[in-house]
């Protein structure tokens, strides 16, 4: 038998060219020079991608076999890449097709797990490196480290300069139809591709018990327009790679003293649960947030921010959740963001005046609030804003299940703090 395996279509992979694969990892010759052996020994064009959708290595025939690998066009196979139960990334493969028993079979697995351990071993001391950094962003927005000193320390460390002022952003996304089980994965990995093209220092992480949907970014910004660059690029390539998602991004002011780092987080946060709640709105500087700054003293500790809410809007907003509506809460903003002139109000709702009065009369009668006093609307104003900055969703209206013929099921929504 010749130096290639034979399958049942045919001539198989060139099995003496396993031997450059273990002499390429012997001599630590990097991923590239792997990729370029096992496409060799495989008979096919390959691209290696890392669990978070960066391109590791690619080695393909033609810059066409190239683009339809990184496309995932037809005809391209795509092997998932384990260490033990981890799951470290793919191999895309295009060309002849390894069989799924024998030969072929037996040796598709010994090359992928070569890679797989190669790209374990290579990224490891960089997953220990984003680990760290992780760990010092949490917490430091969390005002777990207070000390200016050892906060520059670790920031340096890590490759940030914070001595002369940073900023944060908090980017969250929110999937409007069903997609990939890895997006937060690549949500992650696209907010810090967009922020170090701008501040090459910045450090990104999953915030705490976000689940992956919400990414918090540290950047030094010492001329006080990094900040602002950095978030109006991530938006950006959010809206460029992540197709059928909803974002809402918040910009904290500079903090030109570290320690006041932890503060800033808590604006960025303000901003983006602001922004959330609105129509369109996808990037908010905390400085544009007017009258929700009165609440961010209470970021830090919620409780009192909580109990206000509960006090003034939270029973109609269980109203409408109840009955698969935003008739009070949507009426209410309404009629705050037109200076409470009923008309207007009932113009851009397109309804009558006096439904509008009779939804008013349900929110006197549901929370004791009377939208006609000064204190009345007063009250309900902030409990909106604190609805807001809780990071508590206002009903929208029917909800719809698919699979369900015009069936309606009761939201059950949770706020931002978890609650």
């Amino acid at each position: 038998m010749s130096s290639r395996a034979r399958g049942e279509d045919g001539p198989g992979p060139d099995l003496g060219a396993l031997e450059a694969i273990t002499e390429a990892v012997a001599a630590g010759a990097g991923l590239p020079e792997i990729v370029r052996a096992a496409s060799r020994a495989l008979d096919a064009s390959l691209a290696l991608i890392d669990r978070t959708s960066v391109v590791l290595a690619v080695a393909a025939r033609s810059p066409a076999e190239e683009r339809a690998l990184l496309r995932s066009a037809d005809g391209v196979e795509s092997v998932e890449l384990r260490v033990a139960d981890v799951v470290v990334g793919q191999l895309r493969l295009r060309g002849r097709v390894p069989a799924r028993t024998g030969a072929d079979a037996a040796l598709l697995r010994l090359v992928t797990t070569l890679i797989a351990s190669e790209v374990e071993r290579v990224r490891g001391p960089e997953r220990a490196s984003e680990e760290a950094a992780t760990a010092f962003l949490h917490a430091l927005v969390a005002h777990e480290i207070a000390d200016r000193d050892e906060i520059v320390a670790r920031g340096r460390e890590l490759g940030t300069a914070l001595d002369r002022g940073g900023s944060v952003i908090v980017v969250r996304a929110h999937p409007r139809t069903p997609t990939e089980d890895d997006w937060r994965a690549r949500l992650l990995a696209l907010a810090e591709r967009g922020a170090r093209s701008i501040a090459p220092g910045s450090i990104a992480a999953a915030a705490r018990g976000s689940d992956g949907e919400e990414v918090v970014l540290l950047v030094s910004d010492p001329d006080g327009d990094a900040g602002r660059r950095v978030a109006a690029t991530v938006l950006r390539e959010l809206e460029s790679n992540l197709s059928g998602f909803a974002f809402a991004v918040g910009r904290s002011r500079v903090a030109r003293d570290p320690a006041d780092l932890h503060r800033a987080g808590n604006e960025a946060l303000l901003a983006a649960n602001v922004v959330e709640g609105d129509d369109g709105g996808a990037l908010l500087a905390y400085d544009d947030t007017g009258t929700y700054q009165l609440l961010l003293p209470h970021m830090s500790d919620p409780a009192e921010l909580r109990r206000f809410y509960d006090e003034t809007v939270s029973k109609i907003v269980a109203y409408d959740e109840q009955y698969e509506t935003s008739d009070l809460v949507g009426t209410l903003e309404t009629f705050l963001e037109c200076d409470g002139n009923v008309n207007a109000t009932a113009a851009r709702l397109i309804t009558h005046r006096h439904t509008v009065r009779y939804r008013f009369e349900r929110v006197r009668e549901i929370t004791g609030l009377d939208v006609s006093s000064t204190d009345g609307r007063e009250k309900l104003s902030f409990g909106l804003k604190a609805m807001r900055v809780l990071g508590i969703a206002a009903p929208r209206g029917p909800a719809t299940e698919r699979g369900v013929e015009a069936g309606r099921v009761r939201r059950d929504q949770p706020d931002r703090q978890g609650r």
